[in-house]
């Protein structure tokens, strides 16, 4: 007679939380998100590779389908603090940055900073504020600091921008230039759920919003603390030049006018990173970078007409050269 052994426990999230070995706490952060956006494990994994790395993500899908509670809930989960801005037409670099005030009493400025300085920051419907306005968030997004009136200001770690646009509606919007996109370690699309995935939303929100009942479960300093073990992470020379070839050979594909960047092959390596570090190793494996390569990469280079004309996609591109770069053993 065999023995059925016993049924697993249920998650707990606070004792998760309280524990002191890291895949613990990120465990307990992927329960929160799971707990909010349901049936989108693929999507939370990315998110939370994205703030081990360091990087910022861009939200691009139809109204509806979660960017914006996705971002709340990932900032609920942070004792962090949080600011979210609404891009509109007419805003202002200022409203993003801050500016100087006048005090005609004592005849002085002062500096009075914008909702930039935060540790997470929502970019809600970024593509609706003017190319002026997007251009604030560059250096901030890419060396973590701010120039205003010839003064460099640091921002707080960790800092993370969390970006959503619509990519069907055009009327008053402006499209983020390359340059832009270049700035951020993942393009992510949530998609609509499937039947059963959207009648458990239904039924979960049916006398309260799961968003509400939240708690934080990493710290300011546990997030800093992550992101420098994810810097010490062991990449091999073999896997490293890996990674080179295949950027190197989007700038060479016919398919493709504008291969990966310098700076997509850095955050590649820092997602591989961040990978090995969730998964618990000390080493990235060359599956890392495969696993990864379509989600950092494929916003990064763009098709030729003819290959857009011919029903060629970023995806199928990248896949076509995962397939042909050998993989070191």
């Amino acid at each position: 007679m065999t023995s059925t052994p016993d049924p697993s426990p249920p998650f707990d999230p606070t004792e998760a939380a309280s524990a002191t070995d890291p895949q613990s706490k990120l465990a307990a952060l992927a329960h929160n998100l799971s707990q909010v956006i349901q049936g989108k494990s693929d999507c939370i994994d990315m998110l939370i590779l994205a703030l081990l790395s360091g990087g910022s993500v861009l939200l691009e899908d139809v109204p509806g389908v979660g960017k914006t509670t996705l971002a709340k809930a990932l900032a609920r989960s942070l004792d962090v603090k949080y600011q979210r801005i609404q891009f509109t037409p007419d805003l202002l670099p200022s409203d993003i940055l801050g500016s100087s005030i006048y005090h005609p009493v004592e005849g002085t400025f002062s500096f009075r900073r914008g909702p930039i300085f935060c540790n997470v920051l929502l970019a809600d419907e970024i593509n609706r504020a003017s190319p002026r306005t997007q251009s604030a968030l560059l250096e901030a997004m890419n060396e973590q600091q701010v120039t205003i009136e010839t003064t460099q200001y640091d921002l707080p770690g960790p800092f993370v921008v969390l970006a959503t646009q619509n990519p069907i509606e055009f009327h008053g919007t402006y499209p983020l230039p390359e340059a832009q996109l270049d700035r951020f370690l993942l393009q992510l699309r949530l998609g609509y759920p499937d039947v059963e995935t959207e009648l458990d939303i239904l039924l979960s929100r049916a006398d309260s919003d799961p968003l509400d009942t939240i708690r934080p479960v990493l710290s300011q300093d546990d997030v800093v603390g992550m992101q420098q073990s994810v810097r010490r992470v062991w990449v091999d020379q073999s896997v490293a030049r890996y990674l080179v070839d295949l950027v190197e050979r989007t700038r060479r594909d016919s398919r493709l006018k504008l291969g990966v960047s310098p700076r997509g092959s850095l955050m590649l390596f820092r997602s591989a990173q961040a990978a090995a570090f969730v998964a618990g190793r000390e080493f990235v494996l060359p599956d890392d970078i495969q696993r990864l390569a379509p989600h950092v990469l494929a916003h990064r280079v763009v098709l030729t007409s003819k290959a857009r004309y011919g029903n060629q996609t970023q995806a199928k591109v990248l896949e076509d050269i995962l397939h042909h770069v050998p993989v070191p053993t």
